[in-house]
């Protein structure tokens, strides 16, 4: 019966692969000691680059990014920045954790089909700006 499911998944992810550009499909299965502990990921990755507009916000280690025109929260992931410095360049910004900075990100999707996790992968981003406490 498993058997038959991954099947279909992969029939269906080689169908979507087939018709769509830019799009990378990766499927991984880690193999625990324990079978019942056995992970399955299925990664689709959309590597055309698009500006999205909206918040940035920084908290606990965590880099999240709500989209201005859909409204949808994604993680974000900096691959090419380091993440000591660009936390470092945040809290002096914002002056402390959680406080949403208007930013344009430049990037693309990632999402994981079974977690249902979408991580924007950020080549650059623009600052664009930053409400202070107190202003209207």
């Amino acid at each position: 019966m498993t058997y038959n499911r991954y099947k279909i998944i992969l029939s269906s992810l080689i169908f979507l692969l087939v018709f769509s550009c830019n799009v990378q499909i990766k499927v991984s299965a880690d193999k625990e000691e324990i079978p019942s502990e056995s992970v399955v990921k299925i990664v689709v990755e959309n590597t055309e680059e698009k500006s999205y507009n909206g918040w940035w916000v920084y908290g606990k280690g965590q880099h999240i990014f709500k989209d201005e025109e859909s409204l949808e929260e994604w993680n974000l992931e900096f691959p090419n920045e380091n993440m000591k410095e660009l936390e470092e360049l945040y809290l002096a910004i914002c002056e402390m954790e959680y406080f949403p900075m208007e930013c344009e990100m430049i990037g693309h999707k990632r999402k994981d089909v079974l977690e249902n996790e979408t991580i924007l992968i950020i080549s650059e981003f623009n600052i664009l700006y930053i409400q202070g406490c107190g202003e209207e």
